[in-house]
């Protein structure tokens, strides 16, 4: 942390409900709300205005003038991500005072997920100064090619323009204001305008204050960056259909985020819309794995549902087990482990209201018998969002004959499908829909099986695991959380590890152009020391002449 970033609790906690636009902190706009305390429901001051259409075109012409500056500054851009990290820290305890307020998380998990938020930022602005991720490809000319001539051709990657960012709610840092996507479309080059979640507009607003200081600090225009409350939809077409705005990042539900894609694609000029929208993370269970430790996989599986209340995009919602032998004994263990979780607050109440309605209609399903859990504790009586979890379990014929059970339930729910074989196995796997991960848990002996089945799942998911559970995305260059549709809106891409960069990408290619007019990233003298491919060959050596 430096000198100029140290903590001022005092000032962070002065909330005043507040937009910030390009450097200007702004109360006007529409409708009032306010953020709840979801463990009480009480209203949590101050209030929060919904942007209108001054607000929002403010933020859109503010980021078209500052994209130039920020896509030919790289060093700036990396000592950006790096005051935002600093200035988060010095936030202190307020910041997660308030987010506890908001979410219910505990005080653990924000401190966690405020490291990552800061950590993914630094990685970034790492990543932003090696300067690899704009993948300089040159292939020389050669004048004296027969029958014709090859011209000197050189290519590389440039920042798409403004970004629209939608906050999510589970993750209210490290998906947030300053999460992964809006600190990948900074470290291409692209000015950030972010809708904040209204589940937590006061976490949104600090974290938007300390952005603001960052830019400021480094000295970049204020269009950088933009923070816009809103807490219908209508705020949030309107700023992916604005004219100004090159692509879109989203975490959030299905629904929403097909109807935000479906507003890009119908724009007259169409955009990219990167929507991570959830999935239901199936897990299969090899026989020889549920002989050898049916009890300890049914524990690690009930700790992964429970965790963060099952809030997580990565929640294993599915478990396909083949044959009978030790089903009984993982069961068992499963339901101890989910009874013996504590009453758990979630982030608020749509969420709640959802999860709710969705286990009972799964309940419901004539084959469906419960193992663990029990009705949840009533909203609004006891004026808190809280739940048990729950476990499920059915057979294949069931499942088969119920499309519900496929659908993503947001919160601590599983359901266990007995499955009579192996083969079954891989012919569930290869009927599912698209999917962040999948996972198998198999023994030695079973290799051959296990092979053939991640083979399959590897065609249905983003991210297969071995002998392990999906929760947990570990923030890394390899990472990649994404999968096909309904997953995501593009398969090819990844909402977390450094490879989020490319999302905000596209390359251009510069033809005969003089060594003066080239970006310095092109140029023969290699002034960064990029690692480039020329003539086909990766090299961090100047390019010479032929």
């Amino acid at each position: 942390m430096t000198d100029a970033a140290k903590p001022d609790d005092r000032a962070a906690a002065e909330l005043r409900g507040e937009h910030w636009i390009a450097g200007e902190a702004s109360r006007g706009g529409g409708d009032a709300f306010h953020g709840v305390d979801p463990t009480s429901s009480e209203r949590l001051e101050p209030a929060y205005f919904d942007a209108g259409d001054a607000e929002l075109e403010r933020a859109a012409l503010a980021a078209v003038s500052a994209a130039p500056r920020l896509a030919s500054a790289r060093a700036d851009r990396a000592a950006l991500l790096e005051a935002i990290a600093d200035e988060i820290m010095a936030l202190g305890d307020s910041l997660l005072e308030r987010c506890e307020r908001e979410t219910a998380l505990p005080r653990a998990r924000l401190v966690g997920e405020r490291g990552r938020t800061t950590s993914q930022l630094r990685m970034f602005a790492a990543v932003v100064r090696d300067g690899g991720y704009v993948d300089a490809r040159i292939d020389r000319g050669d004048p004296e090619r027969s029958p014709a001539p090859r011209p000197d051709v050189r290519r590389m990657l440039h920042p798409l323009g403004p970004v629209a960012v939608f906050g999510a709610s589970n993750f209210p840092l490290a998906f947030s204001v300053a999460g992964g996507d809006t600190a990948a479309a900074l470290a291409a080059g692209c000015p950030a305008i972010v809708k904040g979640h209204p589940a937590h507009p006061g976490t949104s607003e600090l974290v938007a204050r300390a952005i603001t200081a960052a830019v400021k600090k480094v000295g970049l225009p204020a269009g950088v960056f933009s923070l816009l409350h809103g807490r219908g939809r209508a705020l949030g077409a309107k700023l992916v259909q604005h004219p100004a705005i090159k692509a879109v990042g989203f975490t959030g539900s299905l629904a929403g985020g097909r109807a935000l894609f479906d507003l890009a694609a119908a724009r007259p000029e169409p955009i990219p819309v990167f929507a991570e929208m959830g999935s239901v993370n199936p897990v299969f269970i090899m026989p020889g794995a549920m002989r050898a430790r049916s009890a300890a996989i049914a524990a690690g599986l009930g700790r992964s549902v429970s965790l963060g209340v099952g809030q997580f995009c990565t929640n294993p919602g599915l478990v396909f087990v083949a044959g009978e032998d030790g089903l009984e004994a993982f069961t068992a263990s499963l339901a101890r482990t989910l009874s013996q979780t504590p009453v758990c607050v979630m982030l608020h109440e749509g969420i709640w209201t959802d999860y709710i309605q969705r286990v009972a209609l799964q309940r419901q399903l004539p084959g469906v018998t419960m193992i663990a859990g029990g009705p949840a504790v009533p909203f609004p009586a006891n004026g808190s969002c809280s739940v048990k979890p729950v476990g499920l379990l059915t057979d294949l014929e069931t499942y088969e004959s119920s499309p519900r059970l496929l659908e993503e339930v947001f919160g601590p729910v599983t359901v266990i499908i007995k499955c009579p074989d192996v083969a079954a196995l891989e012919a569930v796997a290869a009927g599912l829909p698209g999917q962040l991960t999948a996972t198998v848990h198999a023994e030695r002996g079973e290799a051959g099986d296990a092979a053939t089945l991640a083979r399959v799942l590897g065609e249905r998911a983003g991210r297969v695991i071995f002998n392990g559970f999906p929760t947990g995305v570990e923030v890394c260059h390899a990472m990649h959380h994404g999968g096909p549709y309904p997953a995501t809106t593009d398969a090819r891409a990844t909402s977390v590890g450094s490879a989020a960069i490319t999302r905000f990408l596209r390359p251009v290619c510069y033809q005969d152009f003089p060594a003066a007019l080239l970006p310095a990233e092109l140029r023969d003298e290699n002034p960064g020391g990029l690692l480039r491919m020329v003539d086909g060959t990766c090299t961090r050596e100047p390019v010479t002449s032929r």
